[in-house]
C-alpha cells in the first residue's frame, strides 16, 4: 500500500490543472484539422532535441490533429556531398545542384533523413509513413534557372495520396524532392514545399520550426521580436528586405499558403523545448503568427470566443424567460 503523500508532487497539481485548462480551447479548435509543420535547423540535427519534437508530434496526432511533416536537410547534404568529393556551392541561398549532387540530395533526404524521422516518430507506435515528394506524383517541378542545375520551382501539388496516408490515420512525413516535367528529379526548398502543400492541402495551420525564435524587425535587438503580423504587413516586410535573407522564403511561403486559404502560418523557434505545444496548445505561444487580416487576427487569439459570448447570451436570455415566467405565474 502506498500513501498519496509519498506518490503525489506537492504543490505541482494546480499548475498542471491550469496548463490543462488553458490548452482545452486550442485543442477543441485544432482537433480534426491539417497542419503542416516544416522541420528543419539545429531541432532536428540534435538527436535529443529530434527525438522531443517527434514525440510532441505524436501527441498533436493523439489529441486528434492531423499532421503533414516536411523536413529539410541541408546540413545532412553538405556533408554528403563533401565526402564524395562534390563542391558545395551555393547562389541567393539556394543550393547548386548538379546532377551527381541531385544524386547525394535523393540519397540523403529520402534514405537517410527521411527514415530517421519516421524511426523516430514510429518509437511511440506505426504512425508515420516516409513520403518523396515524387511519390504519387505529390510534387511536380520544372528548373528555377540553368545555373542552379536541378534545383526546381513548384508546378503543381497532386495531393491524392496525401490524402490517402492520413485518410488511414497516418502522419505523412515528406522529403523535398520533385518529379521533373522532363522526367527527371529536382531539389526543392524544403521551406517553399511546405506553403505549396499546406496551401494544396487546405491546412489549418502552417508552422515552420527554425532555429530563431521567429521574425525581428532588427535582428540584432532580441526585443524587436514580432508576435503577430498580418499578411499585408508580411508582404511590406519581404518587398523592403528588413528581415534575414534566410527567413524571406519562409515568409513568402508562409503569404503564399494563407493566400491559398490557410487560416494562419507560424515561425517558432524548433530548439525550445516543447515549442510546438506551447505554440499550438496555449493562449502565450513563442513564435511570430501571420494572420489574413487584422479581424482574423483578434478572432484567432480567441479560439471559442464566439462560443463562449453565445454561452453568454444564451444565459441571460434563461434569466429573462425565467424572470418572464414567474411575473405569469404571480399574474
Amino acid at each position: 500500500m502506498k500513501l498519496a503523500r509519498d506518490t503525489q508532487s506537492r504543490g505541482s497539481l494546480p499548475v498542471f490543472g491550469e496548463v490543462l485548462a488553458d490548452a482545452l480551447p486550442w485543442i477543441k479548435e485544432a482537433t480534426g484539422k491539417t497542419i503542416v509543420i516544416k522541420y528543419g535547423g539545429s531541432a532536428m540535427s540534435d538527436p535529443e532535441l529530434c527525438s522531443q519534437v517527434m514525440s510532441d508530434i505524436v501527441l498533436l496526432k493523439i489529441i486528434g490533429i492531423n499532421l503533414i511533416i516536411v523536413h529539410g536537410g541541408g546540413k545532412d547534404i553538405s556533408a554528403a556531398m563533401e565526402k564524395a568529393a562534390i563542391p558545395v556551392e551555393f547562389k541567393d541561398g539556394q543550393r547548386v545542384t548538379t546532377p551527381e549532387a541531385m544524386d547525394i540530395v535523393r540519397s540523403v533526404m529520402v534514405g537517410t533523413v527521411n527514415q530517421n524521422l519516421v524511426r523516430e516518430i514510429n518509437r511511440h507506435g506505426n504512425l508515420a509513413v516516409g513520403v518523396s515528394g515524387c511519390d504519387g506524383g505529390t510534387l511536380i517541378a520544372d528548373q528555377v534557372c540553368e545555373e542552379l542545375g536541378r534545383v526546381g520551382h513548384i508546378t503543381a501539388v497532386n495531393t491524392e495520396y496525401l490524402n490517402a496516408i492520413i485518410e488511414n490515420d497516418f502522419i505523412p512525413v515528406i522529403a523535398g524532392v520533385a518529379l521533373g516535367e522532363d522526367g527527371g528529379y529536382f531539389n526543392i526548398n524544403a521551406d517553399v514545399a511546405a506553403g505549396a502543400i499546406a496551401g494544396a492541402v487546405g491546412a489549418h495551420k502552417l508552422i515552420y520550426l527554425t532555429d530563431v525564435d521567429g521574425l525581428y524587425t532588427n535582428f540584432e535587438d532580441k526585443t524587436s521580436l514580432i508576435s503577430n503580423i498580418t499578411r499585408d504587413e508580411a508582404y511590406r516586410i519581404v518587398d523592403e528586405k528588413c528581415i534575414s535573407s534566410g527567413m524571406i522564403p519562409k515568409l513568402k511561403s508562409c503569404v503564399a499558403a494563407i493566400d491559398r486559404g490557410v487560416l494562419r502560418a507560424h515561425i517558432i523557434n524548433g530548439t525550445t523545448p516543447h515549442a510546438l505545444l506551447i505554440e499550438l496548445l496555449t493562449s502565450s505561444g513563442v513564435g511570430t503568427v501571420i494572420h489574413r487580416t487584422q479581424e482574423s487576427y483578434i478572432n484567432d487569439m480567441h479560439p471559442i470566443g464566439g462560443f463562449a459570448e453565445k454561452l453568454s447570451e444564451n444565459r441571460v436570455l434563461r434569466q429573462a424567460e425565467g424572470s418572464q415566467i414567474s411575473i405569469d405565474m404571480d399574474l
